[in-house]
Parts: structure tokens; sequence; C-alpha cells
């Protein structure tokens, strides 16, 4: 299954040793490999200065069950059959905000 961009999906736990992790994916099908992975920028319940909040606001459907945040500056790559379910769908104003610090952390204006 593909999960369309904005989507907070709960996928492995590849930063710290937790089962799941809840992520934001960030590509659409423009992708190189969009059938088989997407690019997920992480979430934490560790509240950072630079992080950007998911409240309740946030989210067009769904939400987290803590207080959650987004760090842009790690995102991930992973295969859709690593993934184990939707969580929510942000508002396209806060996966569109998510997306450009990310790219600002890659140097992209």
């Amino acid at each position: 299954m593909m999960y369309d961009r904005g989507v907070v999906v709960k996928g492995p736990d590849l930063l710290a040793d937790h089962n799941y992790r809840p992520y934001v994916c960030l590509s659409d099908d423009a992708h190189p490999f969009s059938d088989e992975e997407a690019l997920y920028a992480a979430v934490t319940t560790t509240r950072r200065a630079v992080a950007i909040p998911l409240a309740d606001a946030e989210f067009k459907t769904g939400g987290l069950p803590r207080e959650s945040y987004v760090n842009p500056w790690t995102v991930v790559p992973i295969r859709h059959a690593d993934v184990h379910g939707e969580e929510g769908r942000l508002v396209e104003a806060t996966t569109k905000k998510v997306a450009q610090e990310a790219a600002g952390y890659l140097g992209v204006e």
C-alpha cells in the first residue's frame, strides 16, 4: 500500500529502540521508487526549539495520542511494506511547512 504526502504513518523505529515510530510522508509519486518506498520525516515526543509541533489542529483526520513534534532534519526512506498503518493526515499547510523546512536543511531555498 502506498501512502500519500501528508499522511502520518506508524513505521519501524529506525532511530531508537522502540517497535514503532510515527513519521510524516513527504514524498509523492515523483519519487523514483514511489511504488516501493517514500521519504518520511520522523515524529518524536521530544520537544526541541526547531521541531514543528503537531497539535490537534494540524490534523485533517486522525491524530496522535501524545504531544508530538516533527523533526524536519530527520528524513528517512521507508518501504511501504514496512509501514504498519496510518495515524492520520496533516492539513496541507503543515505538510508544506515540514517539507520546506526539510529542504532548507539540504540547502534548498
